[in-house]
């Protein structure tokens, strides 16, 4: 009995339906795993599955994004990808469409950083509410860095040359490696148990990622928020962004920027102004994040509707027709060029290679003779060319010149044979072998 149940989908309408939910339910996912059965199409798609110890998923990722990855994987190679879910409808394949890939040590940092920074501004720590003004009247400073670092030295320096008359206490702390987080928190807590300074200068000099990754901990975030004093962080150099710049009170490009900051001799409307000025950009920075996170709503949104889709599933079939193609082409050229082979052999078999052979030597005979004949005829040549020009030569006018001859001619060029032709004061021209004689008939 047919069942009269009205939703009974097709088998399309059952993967598109599929689709969209994968691709709406789930979003954006991070993803890290071994790249394997890589393969590069001829459109600039590579395809490729993601896998680990137990389990696998295969991958597209299009040209349009694969372009600014700035690396080719490889197989084998351990990765972290930005994916959103889909699904291939025409094989009803459950498959992750790529939009951005990093091998994996540097990629996983940055997504830790990305994700702490969304957690912390959640938790409102980069609130500017929470900020807290440099006292007007700064007598002492306290520093939290490593004792031996150049950052040290960059700010004694700085404060030496600019206010000596500033006291500073030094909290020596670790920066870098193991253990370097709890470091630099443990050390802001005694600066606040102590309280003994105005104000604290956090930071370390530049390095990699890694080096200065204990400044991206929630520690020493939550650290800095919770310090009594204000907090100036100066971590690496002004393209160097930490968690704790976002947390501080106020951000310094580089440690000698935050000395110049606490030590310049200034009014106190310019230290608000300059305090007003992060706070703006501070404010412009979230606005603008969150604009961008509105638009990744309405970008999602559009996506839904967008024909893009289609043509990426197109694409993909394209790319499936196009490898069978070459499979296909690839089969029909070996079995053609096993035949020629066949033909070749059944041929060689009945080959009139003698005949050949003995047609080849008279043509080598003929050859000889014939470079022989026209050696000898262009010898012939040379010979008569020769006797031409010196039969040229003896009747040109240039050997009776040679012989001491000269031909006169008069001022518009015309040769003069008759001396009755020519005037007393006239200017005329001699002609002699080698060169030409201006003259003046006396």
């Amino acid at each position: 009995m047919i069942s009269q149940n009205k939703n009974i989908y097709s088998v399309s309408s059952l993967n598109r339906a599929a689709k969209s939910l994968l691709e709406t339910g789930l979003g954006v996912v991070w993803l890290s795993g071994e790249i394997s059965n890589l393969t590069i199409a001829v459109s600039g798609h590579w395809y490729f599955t993601l896998k680990d110890h137990s389990a696998q998923v295969r991958c597209a990722m299009f040209k349009g994004n694969n372009r600014r990855s700035g690396f080719t994987p490889k197989h084998g190679q351990q990765v972290l990808v930005r994916a959103k879910l889909s699904l291939y409808e025409a094989r009803g394949d459950y498959q992750l469409i790529v939009e951005s890939m990093a091998p994996e040590g540097d990629g996983l940092l940055k997504q830790q950083f990305e994700a702490l920074k969304c957690q912390l501004a959640a938790e409102g720590l980069f609130s500017e509410s929470n900020k807290k003004p440099l006292p007007q009247i700064i007598k002492r400073i306290g520093i939290i860095t490593s004792s031996t670092g150049a950052a040290l030295h960059d700010i004694l320096s700085v404060l030496k040359r600019r206010d000596p008359r500033l006291q500073v206490i030094i909290y020596p702390s670790q920066v870098q490696g193991a253990g370097s987080a709890e470091s630099v928190a443990a050390q802001i807590q005694l600066a606040n148990a102590r309280n003994e300074c105005d104000l604290l200068i956090v930071g370390r000099g530049g390095g990699s990622l890694e080096d200065l990754w204990c400044f991206n901990e929630a520690v020493v975030a939550y650290a800095v928020f919770n310090s009594q004093l204000p907090v100036i962080s100066a971590v690496g150099h002004e393209i160097d962004v930490t968690i704790s710049d976002f947390v501080a009170d106020i951000r310094a490009a580089t440690p000698s920027a935050a000395a110049e900051l606490v030590s310049q001799n200034k009014a106190f409307v310019e230290t608000q102004l300059a305090a007003l000025s992060n706070r703006l950009k501070q404010a412009m920075s979230a606005d603008l994040q969150l604009k961008a996170h509105q638009q990744n709503l309405l970008k999602q949104k559009l996506l839904q509707h967008d024909p893009k889709h289609k043509l990426q599933q197109q694409s993909l079939q394209l790319d499936e027709l196009s490898l069978r193609l070459q499979h296909a082409v690839t089969r029909k050229l070996n079995q053609q060029s096993n035949y020629v082979q066949q033909l070749h052999s059944s041929l060689m078999q009945h080959s009139p290679a003698q005949t050949i052979n003995v047609e080849q030597q008279k043509q080598t005979q003929l050859k000889s003779r014939l470079q022989s004949a026209m050696l000898n005829k262009l010898k012939q040549s040379e010979t008569d060319l020769h006797s031409n020009i010196a039969q040229l030569n003896a009747v040109s006018p240039l050997a009776t010149l040679a012989r001491g001859y000269a031909i006169v001619k008069d001022k518009k060029g015309r040769v003069v044979t008759d001396a009755s032709t020519v005037k007393s004061d006239q200017q005329i021209s001699i002609r002699v072998d080698k060169g030409e004689i201006k003259a003046l008939v006396l």
